[in-house]
């Protein structure tokens, strides 16, 4: 590809073929040596790295960085650009918690938050009165990575629990802190998955332990002064195909214990009147039976898709015999109506739902029965729900924004139906929102579906076939991609870009069966719907193939080296962030993190040749073959849980191995980080400088910029 010039010799990674027979099939992996035999113990000490496999890793690094050389000044433009739209001093509107307010705070040039309280009823904007709990700065002092998982304040205001992660493996050490004096007790507790839920009293907490395949399996109690050793097991799950978190009610009086796959739920409950019962069973698992618990004095409400209702209902039982038998329906199924989550209040039950596409929040009298709505009258926009942190309120908390919109957040009180503004995101280097675009269109994929995609451009942009495209996408676990304001990709808008979501299957965009439509046997639906996102955005001349730049993570990664093999002709460059593209030979090694847990998504190939056959004809490594591939970028993280780094360095050796064109195959290994890349905040930005800049320069646009 002409616009990468001077290029060094690409690294060429040895092949030491590996063979595994399943169901009478036999396959070679020639680059499995890269996959580090101790890669446990390397999450957690990533200086025991296999040298042979670091020097690869370094190498390609160096190789990238030569291939990206002439953007450094447009990579250091772009960082300024997104920079300059942050208010780096920002802080959030406090959240009222008894005696006090909680909220947290960035100071300038500061890389972590700090959390803080004030007095209940005052002025947010006094700094005088603000008391740092936690100052994230310091903590991560002489770190090269670091990421704190948040700080919980035990009910009677006396010590926060906080954790962190300094290697990017999410393996998190907790510790408690006396909120009083700012020092932090002797209480060290490791390898929890972060977080964890206080007893009333603040003499002891609740958390998750992860095992050595980094999977939550235990919950244990601590008391407060003892050693982690002396802790009691609460909870443990031998399923390693499940998931679990503990947290509170906002009564204080019962402790959840959430056991979860991606099809099926299982709750526990722990009364905090008796610190020392067994957990009580609410209803037993059954695959495909969801539902989540929450609160509401004398009753608890259930959110399930119990009994075929696939968008979800709400339910009701008793607090004291709250099993299935008891479930009374209350907000019924409506086809279409995606109920996404649920809030209960003294006077009011809370839900956040999406219909036609669009979120909007319902409001439910407890006592009358009423109900109401809180929408907006944009085409495309997005919602976020954060309730409140006490349950005898009539005022709760949302956000609102736009692709041209920056995020509000309001307080809505649900008796008087009052809404307030309490804040709107700035954009210090300003920002109107009339100079761009937000549109929802609808592309026709393969069998006649109609996939949304959401699009930002700028009102001069040229809609002629000739603009570039950044075009987006995930569609995997039922996440949807909000249609809201990113700062970040206006970057792209105001050098011609038209940015576009794509909402494929896979997510729950257009309600439970969008997702249905995107898993298991019909997975293959997630890539010919992006690739009929693309050949719309050609067709309507929002742009053309060979201005187009894909890109997606994770699962959205898979996506992408899904569409790299299957239309590689209709995208002039990929990036693929921590990719999930080794989706055969994951599926079918139990031992990794998060493989169990896959196979309601994926399906699990090692007990079904169904399963095998249907992975293994479309799994991106799998199905590299002799053809010219568009430029890929792709980013991996040494200590990801989630997509370990070789997905990615196979992936891109067996790419260059085949490719028959001459586009350059890139990978870059952040050797200080994990899944979610690098942990401050101008790091971050930093890194999606890197991609942007990628992207302008194969789309041919590096013309006057930097």
């Amino acid at each position: 590809m002409s616009v990468f010039k001077n290029l060094p010799e690409a690294p060429v990674a040895a092949k030491k073929p590996v063979t595994d027979t399943r169901h009478g099939i036999t396959r070679t992996d020639d680059y499995a040596w890269l996959r580090d035999d101790n890669w446990q113990a390397m999450f957690k000490d990533p200086s025991i790295l296999d040298p042979e496999i670091r020097k690869h890793l370094e190498t390609e690094n160096a190789y990238v960085n030569a291939a990206m050389d002439d953007t450094k000044a447009l990579q250091k433009t772009l960082f300024a650009e997104m920079r300059g739209r942050i208010k780096e001093d920002d802080s959030s509107i406090p959240v009222k918690d008894g005696p006090f307010a909680y909220g947290s705070l960035y100071v300038t040039g500061g890389e972590q938050p700090r959390y803080f309280r004030i007095p209940r009823d005052a002025d947010g904007k006094d700094e005088t009165i603000r008391q740092v709990l936690l100052d994230g700065d310091k903590e991560a002092e002489g770190k090269s990575y670091f990421r704190l998982a948040g700080l919980d304040h035990s009910s009677d205001h006396s010590r926060g629990l906080w954790g962190y992660d300094d290697k990017g493996s999410e393996y998190f050490t907790l510790k408690v802190r006396d909120l009083t004096t700012g020092e932090d007790l002797a209480d060290v507790i490791e390898n929890t998955g972060g977080g964890g839920a206080w007893a009333p009293d603040g003499k002891s907490f609740f958390y998750t332990v992860l095992d050595d395949n980094h999977r939550p399996s235990m919950i244990f109690h601590h008391v407060v002064g003892t050693p982690q050793a002396d802790d009691r097991l609460v909870y443990e799950e031998n399923d390693p195909g499940f998931f679990m978190s503990v947290g509170g009610s906002l009564l204080d009086d019962v402790i959840y214990i959430d056991i979860h796959d991606h099809e099926t739920s299982e709750y526990r409950l722990l009364s905090t009147k008796d610190l020392t019962a067994e957990p009580k069973l609410v209803a037993e698992r059954v695959i495909g039976l969801e539902y989540e618990m929450t609160e509401g004095g004398d009753v608890f409400y259930i959110l399930t898709n119990a009994d075929g209702a696939k968008d979800f209902k709400i339910m009701e039982a008793p607090v004291n015999a709250p099993g299935k038998e008891n479930w009374r329906e209350l907000v019924a199924h409506k086809p279409g109506t995606l109920i996404l989550s649920h809030m209960a209040y003294a006077r009011h039950l809370v839900w956040l739902q999406r219909r036609e596409g669009l979120p909007e929040i319902v409001v439910r009298d407890r006592k009358t029965g009423e109900e109401h709505a809180i929408a907006f009258a944009e085409e495309a926009y997005s919602l976020g729900l954060s309730g409140a942190a006490e349950y005898d309120t009539d005022v709760i908390r949302f956000s609102y924004s736009s692709m041209t919109t920056p995020s509000q957040l309001f307080d809505y009180d649900m008796a008087t139906r009052e809404r307030t503004l309490l804040k709107t995101q700035e954009v210090p280097s300003g920002h109107n929102p009339d100079d761009y675009v937000t549109r929802r269109v609808f592309a026709p994929s393969w069998d006649g579906t109609k996939v949304p995609v959401t699009l930002l451009y700028r009102k001069d942009t040229p809609l002629d076939g000739t603009a570039p495209c950044l075009l987006y996408g995930y569609g995997a676990y039922g996440i949807t991609i909000p249609a809201g304001f990113n700062t970040n990709c206006l970057s792209l808008a105001d050098r011609g870009f038209v940015y576009a979501i794509a909402h494929i299957r896979g997510g729950k965009d257009r309600g439970f069966s969008w997702y249905e439509d995107g898993k298991m046997a019909k997975k293959t639906n997630t890539f010919k719907d992006f690739i009929a996102a693309a050949d719309y955005l050609n067709q309507e001349k929002f742009t053309s193939y060979a201005n187009i730049v894909a890109e997606g993570g994770s699962a959205g990664g898979m996506l992408m080296g899904a569409i790299a093999n299957m239309a590689p002709e209709k995208f002039t460059g990929i990036i693929a962030a921590v990719p999930f593209v080794d989706v055969l030979n994951t599926m079918l090694d139990d031992t990794l993190p998060l493989t169990p847990p896959e196979w309601p998504e994926w399906g699990n190939p090692i007990d079904s040749r169904e399963f095998y056959d249907i992975i293994a004809g479309y799994s991106p490594y799998d199905n590299v073959e002799a053809k010219p591939y568009p430029a890929i970028l792709a980013l991996g993280g040494l200590t990801d849980p989630r997509v370990t780094y070789w997905e990615p360095a196979k992936w891109v050796a067996r790419l260059r191995e085949k490719t028959t064109g001459t586009a350059p195959i890139l990978m870059k290994t952040n050797m200080d980080a994990g899944h979610g890349g690098a942990s401050g905040r101008f790091q971050r930005l930093e890194e999606i400088a890197f991609e942007y800049a990628f992207a302008i320069k194969v789309a041919g646009k590096m013309v006057a910029q930097g």
